[in-house]
Formats: structure tokens, sequence, C-alpha cells
């Protein structure tokens, strides 16, 4: 593929990188993408937007690590035009906005841009989609959809928005961007059991070899992730249906985020399924994670929680061989298919019952932890089709082994990187297509004219006497003798200490040694130091700021 299927990556730490910003799965999935792209996209080049060199490196470092005979093109953010000849960008969530405001002054029609969904019943998210039909996002822009679950609510948000467009203004709103389904993916082989980590397992469970253990890999908050009581429930019921000599156990493997979570699991599994062992390890360390999969017999994720929108814990049990029982849940619809697997029945009022809750998100009286858990309270797996799928799994050796197979030829073939990146880098294809046939809708925005953000001193012209006019101006050295210079002002200055300096000090320093070299115009400073008009003109604000230039000749 050429550059018409390839995509800038933006890229900054806090969207792929797990290990130093903390697990979640917006970064898991950021991470197995990232690794996923640079070991298999078929592209001319790997090119990064990003806002430093070490963020850069990072991406570099992963790609020697993959093809080491590649390297990576790093583009700074402040000149993101510099992505050509590439022709889109992938940002890595989906409120999009914020990047085809950064286009505007480049043209809506530079490049296409392709966000990705991840949690969406936040209310940055919900906002975010506002924003989006606000800003100028294109009908070639995408934002993926990472499942047939989040492609139909993504599209009832935006009726609803659509819908106020036409009553406040009167008019259409705009055609919207493109929402594409495609999977998020995983690096199947990592997932492989490992036979010492199995009876590693099941000796600290104390299981024999025709014992049943339930696995689950997930964020372990009842309140943002899964409600476990009726787990607890529903194994207790099941273990006095089994067959006699065959025991059941629960292995759940994650982070707690608060002491309440922790008690709410180890409580509820010692009072509730007395019957049943149960065992909880550390979700942070991956040989615990490997020991969860290795040496379980069934995949259990049982989510009810609108936080969830895909679920990539499933396909790493896949991934293991394992049979999925799952609820029958936004993306687990889509991965959990019955050879592969068993859903439970789930249920939830109609919006009329829940329209309080979301007053209160909005409102600011309940917090999204809060939010979530009132939803989930209201939300029905059912228990008696739960009981009745974990006795068919516990109790039938032959189809926990039938599936398993079933599962790993359905990840490997539908849900590996090897097969997912392909589908973006299709889309890509696609947006690049479309964007081309509608090149007349194209319009730009001036950078200073942004209405989200204009120009300080366009939005605040009246604050000063004055604005100055350097251009038609000259300019004199006047003589500093005994006064601090100019490395002595930059310093006791510290613009460093924010991290942010107007222009580096070479540069200062080249357009101050200009003016006491005599050249008195912006025009000449330019020719005398091959810097742009409007950066020269910025280094004379500041040193007409500390008295180090002054306007008119030198008397």
């Amino acid at each position: 593929m050429t550059a018409s299927a390839n995509a800038a990556i933006f890229y900054a730490s806090d969207g792929y990188r797990p290990d130093v910003k903390g697990i979640n799965g917006r970064r898991v999935a950021g991470e197995s993408f990232l690794k996923g792209f640079l070991k298999h996209a078929q592209v001319d080049e790997f090119v990064v937007l990003t806002k430093s060199s070490s963020e850069a490196e990072e991406v570099a470092a992963l790609l020697r690590l993959h093809r080491p005979e590649r390297n990576v093109r790093a583009v700074g953010l402040v000149r993101p035009q510099g992505i050509a000849p590439l022709e889109a960008l992938y940002y890595p969530a989906a409120n999009i906005a914020g990047e085809a405001w950064r286009r505007a002054d480049h043209g809506s029609g530079a490049w296409a841009i392709c966000g990705l969904t991840h949690t969406t019943s936040t209310t940055g998210i919900m906002q975010g989609f506002f924003d989006l039909r606000m800003a100028p996002v294109m009908e070639w822009d995408a934002v993926i959809c990472t499942s047939n679950a989040v492609q139909k609510a993504v599209p009832t948000q935006m009726d609803l928005i659509d819908n106020h467009i036409r009553h406040r203004f009167g008019s259409e709103p705009p055609p919207r961007p493109m929402f594409p389904v495609v999977p998020l993916g995983i690096h199947t082989e990592e997932f492989s059991r490992d036979h010492a980590a199995r009876a590693a397992l099941r000796t600290q469970l104390g299981a024999a070899e025709t014992d049943v253990v339930f696995s689950t890999i997930a964020r372990l908050s009842p309140h943002e992730k899964f409600d476990p009581i009726p787990i607890f429930l529903s194994m207790q019921a099941a273990a006095q249906e089994l067959p006699a000599g065959v025991k059941m156990h629960v292995v759940m493997c994650g982070i707690f985020r608060q002491p309440y979570a922790r008690k709410v699991f180890e409580d509820g599994a010692a009072k509730l399924m007395p019957d049943v062992g149960f065992l909880l390890l550390d979700g942070a360390k991956a040989e615990e994670r490997r020991r969860t999969l290795s040496g379980a017999d069934v995949f259990l994720f049982m989510i009810d929680n609108i936080q969830e929108t895909f679920g990539l814990a499933p396909l790493e049990g896949m991934a293991a061989g394992l049979p999925v029982l799952g609820s029958d849940w936004d993306g687990l619809k889509d991965t959990i298919t019955p050879d592969a697997g068993l859903r439970v029945t789930s249920r939830t009022l109609g919006p009329q019952h829940l329209a309080n809750e979301s007053l209160r998100l909005q409102g600011g009286i309940d917090d999204y932890p809060q939010y979530c858990a009132a939803v989930s309270a209201m939300t029905e797996l059912d228990m008696a089709d739960m009981k009745a799928k974990i006795v068919a799994l516990a109790s039938n050796p032959d189809l926990r082994q039938r599936m398993g197979h079933a599962a790993l030829k359905r990840v490997q073939s539908l849900y590996d990187w090897t097969a997912v990146i392909p589908q973006m880098q299709a889309i890509w294809a696609e947006q690049i297509a479309r964007k081309h046939a509608a090149a007349a809708k194209s319009y730009r925005i001036r950078g200073y004219s942004l209405p989200i953000g204009p120009s300080p001193t366009l939005l605040f012209a009246g604050y000063p006497t004055e604005t100055a006019a350097l251009l038609t101006q000259s300019f004199h050295a006047p003589d500093r003798s005994g006064l601090a210079n100019l490395a002595e002002v930059l310093s006791l200055r510290n613009y460093h200490g924010l991290n942010r300096i107007f222009a580096e000090p070479p540069q200062i320093a080249a357009v101050y040694a200009a003016v006491q070299a005599g050249h008195a115009t912006v025009a000449a400073i330019v020719e005398a130091t091959k810097l742009r008009d409007m950066f020269v003109e910025r280094v004379l604000m500041w040193l007409l700021k500390y008295d180090f230039v002054r306007r008119g000749v030198a008397e």
C-alpha cells in the first residue's frame, strides 16, 4: 500500500503507555494498536504527529524492536502540514473536534482525520460529540466505532444533536463524518496458554483436574465495570446442580481503585458462594494475568455497565483457547458467537426511567462512577439464564473444548492485528478518496480567527493603547553599558520555568545581533538572519519590551 492507505499517527504517551501512565482499557488498546500498526502496516513510511522529540523517540524505539530496518518521521504539532504527502491523520479518541480546529488554518481538505471510540458514556465524550458537530469536521473525516452496538449508540446522539441544530438555527446540519465499524485487535500469540502457569494456578486453588475454573480479567470495580454479586449467586446455584465430584472455582484478576471495591468482591464471594472456590489476583502483574488465562477452563466476562464499549479481555481469553461466558452486552454481541461461547440475556429499563440519572450527571450532582453504578443497578442479567449456562459449561468438557477451539480460530482470523490493521488502512483510503471527490467543499479558517480560540490580540484588541506596526518602522540598539546583557535578562526571567519560551535564545540573540549590526528594518533583519518576518516581529517586540532595541534611528 502507498500513502493513499496510510495515516500519520497522533502520538501522546497518555494514549499509548499503560506502563507509565497507568493501566486502563484505552491505553492498553492504544499500546496494542501501535505495536500492531508498526508490525503489520503495509506503508511506505511511518509518520507520527507529536509535541516532543522524547515522545517521538518512544515510537521509534518500538519500531526498532519490530522492524529495525525502518525509521519514524516525526512532525511537530505546530506544523501539522508536515505530515504530507500523507493525507490522513489517526487520532486515538472519539472527539476529533480539536484536530479539526488544528487543521482549519490549512483548509478542511488538507488531510482527513480518523478518530476511534472507547468509552462513550462520560460527559466529556458526549460533549465532545456535540462539539464535533460545531467544529469543521467534514464528511471525509471518520470516527471508528469498535462494535455494532457503539455504531448504533453514536448516531442516536447525533440525531439528538442534529434535531437541536434544526430547531435552534432553523437550518439543516452539515453532513456527518463516517462512522465505520472496525474492531479493536490483539496480538493473539501473546496469550497462548502456558502449562507451568496453569499448574501453578490450579495448585494455588487446590483444584483437581476435573474441577472447572472460570477466570475473569477486568478492572475490579462494581460501579464502573461489573457487579459481581449476581455472578456469585448464580455460581452458588449452579454448584448445586453439578455432577458429583465436579467443583467450580472463580478467579478474578484485576486492579482495585478503592478499598470499598475489594470488600464487595471478597465479602460477597465468601458470603454468597461458599461452595465455589474464589481467588483474587493482581491484574497489574503480567505473570498473574498469564496464570489467570493459562489455568482457566472458561473465560468469564459478565459486564453490566455502560462504561464498557467493546471488551478486549474476552479476545484474550479466546486467544488462550478458552470458551467465553459473557453477558449479551455491547461489543460482546460481536465477539462471542454461539460457536465460541455463550451469552447471558441482559435487560434495561426504557429511557424515561433513567432520565433523572442523566440530569444528575449533567448537573454535577452525581459523578461518573455514581452515574455508572445507578445505571448498572437498573440493568438485569438474567440469573436463571446465567446459572443454566454455567452448568452447561461446567458439566460438559467436550463442549468447552469444542468452543475453545472455535474461539481461538475466530480470534486469529478476525481480531488479530494482522486482520484489523488492513481494515483501518482501507478506511483511511476511503476517507482520502472521499476528500478528493468533495474537494470543492473544503474551506479554510485562518489560525488567528478560530471561533473557539481566536488570537488573543484579536480577541483583546481593545486592551492596549495601539497595535504595533513593526513592518513600517526602523529600530536601533541603544548603548547598554553597565546594564544586564541579553543572556542575563533571559536567565532572570526564566521562561524555562514553565517549559515554554516564545523563541529559542539563539534566535533571539541573532535578531538582536542584526539590529546591533545596523540592520534597522524587519526586511533587513530577515535578510540577515534568514528567519521568517513574522518570527522577527515577535522577537523585536520582546526586545522592545526590555529596552534592548528602540524605535527610530539612533541619535
